[in-house]
């Protein structure tokens, strides 16, 4: 296993970097995205948009470089999700106010409110264009907090679906104060967006989405029912549409934390059902940075690797187009907050022991 750090806090002008996410171009560019905190390490205030690229499978990369910086306000939260067919890296990101913050846009007393932006690269991650404001096409007005990711979406392989662009979201009612999961979806390559099903239920947000075999998805969520410290899971069966009541997935515990999971292999390849799943596992600290195995589609995760036993937190899973598997995740000694460092591994990393 080779592990680096890609993004370390205090370095190249900023006080601190979080929020990782991943993308492979369909040339096998690997993006390595990420929020430049200018000042502190905080939710808000002057917070910017940055990208590495590596051209050699994750093993050199670029100076970082800026993708979208509004001075002194954030823009956040950013969940890339590329198209195949096209080429294109879409990338979903958030912005608010710097002066405002999250409790007071929940509230409604902020100045402003969290708004949805897109921008997107045509030619792996070199140019972006200039972002633009989406919100009023997937957030209805009786919502307040938004985040898109983080992490990254999905491009649908097969079924009636197959094309559609998945980005997982979450979002809080005004009037009730619950907070949901939820995808956003485009059918016509990016060009439009609109808002798809929520989950039934509600102490869900952070999220990422799966396909599974037999036109299903899997949306693997941020848990805050403290009777259970595992992960939430819901599936669709009709492309995002709608989703079943909430479950429980108690192999996957977690301390309340983002999270990642990602298709590595179809049944059809070789018998196995492949997917794999990052977080701190551990049910109270965002500690024990881990990646998780299944071979039956979510069914069970019975292999497992620890990545960094300390302080740990988001994540990003990617598998890269030669074979290896790229974990990007938040860790440190102290805390997570001091390097997003790039994991990478073969299968059998995972498997070895078992």
């Amino acid at each position: 296993m080779n592990q680096q750090p890609l993004f370390v806090s205090g370095d190249g002008g900023y006080h601190t970097y979080r929020i990782p996410a991943l993308a492979v171009t369909p040339s096998g560019t690997v993006l390595a995205i990420c929020e430049g905190r200018r000042n502190s390490s905080s939710d808000m205030g002057d917070i910017a948009i940055l990208v590495k690229r590596s051209l050699d499978h994750g093993q050199t990369w670029s100076e970082q470089q800026l993708v979208w910086d509004d001075p002194e306000n954030t823009c956040g939260n950013p969940c890339p999700v590329v198209d195949r067919e096209t080429g294109t890296v879409w990338l979903l990101t958030t912005w608010n106010r710097g002066d405002d913050g999250e409790g007071a846009i929940i509230d409604q007393t902020s100045r402003d409110t969290r708004r949805v932006y897109i921008t997107h690269s045509r030619d792996d991650g070199v140019t972006w264009a200039s972002p633009q404001e989406i919100t009023v096409d997937i957030k209805p007005p009786e919502w307040t907090w938004y985040a898109t990711g983080p992490g990254a979406g999905i491009q649908i392989e097969r079924g009636p679906h197959t094309g559609r662009l998945l980005v997982p979201c979450d979002h809080i009612e005004a009037e009730t104060r619950h907070y949901y999961s939820h995808v956003i979806a485009s059918d016509d390559h990016g060009q439009t967006w609109h808002l798809n099903g929520r989950t039934p239920q509600h102490q869900v947000n952070e999220c990422e989405v799966v396909e599974l075999p037999g036109n299903r998805l899997m949306l693997n969520m941020r848990n805050y029912d403290r009777s259970e410290h595992t992960r939430k899971v819901s599936i669709s069966d009709d492309g995002g549409a709608s989703w079943s009541d909430l479950t429980s997935d108690p192999a996957l515990i977690e301390p309340i934390c983002q999270a990642s999971i990602r298709r590595l292999s179809w049944p059809d390849d070789d018998g196995k059902d492949r997917l794999l799943f990052s977080n701190p596992a551990h049910e109270t600290e965002r500690r024990n940075m881990t990646v998780h195995l299944s071979e039956d589609g979510g069914a069970t995760w019975p292999f497992s690797r620890v990545l960094h036993a300390g302080p740990s937190a988001y994540s990003c899973l990617a598998v890269l187009a030669n074979g290896d598997i790229a974990c990007l995740y938040e860790s440190g000694e102290e805390h997570p907050r001091e390097s997003i460092v790039l994991a990478r591994f073969l299968l059998g990393l995972l498997t070895e022991h078992f």
